[in-house]
């Protein structure tokens, strides 16, 4: 398994569409595009619906404790909101092939 970073994700959008983007820099700002829109609605509020993809949305988290896996000591966790990405039907099909 590898990992895919998002200067890897603007290379591949700046080869896939190289006759759309005059540009590195273009297809930049289009991979920033997207995750910042998407960041935004989901601090708005918002969830994030992609037909044929998934959708992301907020939750809540309750307050509770964990363990510091080094020393074994408890720590308290605050009460806190988290993203969350819930794979749509074809992305997972496309998946399990």
């Amino acid at each position: 398994m590898s990992t895919v970073g998002k200067m890897d994700l603007i290379n591949e959008i700046e080869n896939k569409f190289a006759k759309d983007f005059a540009s590195h820099a273009a297809a930049n700002r289009v991979v920033n595009g997207v995750f910042e829109s998407i960041m935004q609605h989901l601090i708005d509020g918002d969830e994030v619906c992609v037909t044929g993809f998934g959708t992301f949305k907020v939750v809540d988290k309750a307050a509770g404790e964990a363990r510091n896996p080094q020393t074994g000591e408890k720590i308290a966790v605050p009460a806190h909101k988290s993203p969350k990405f819930k794979a749509g039907a074809s992305f997972k099909k496309a998946v399990n092939k």
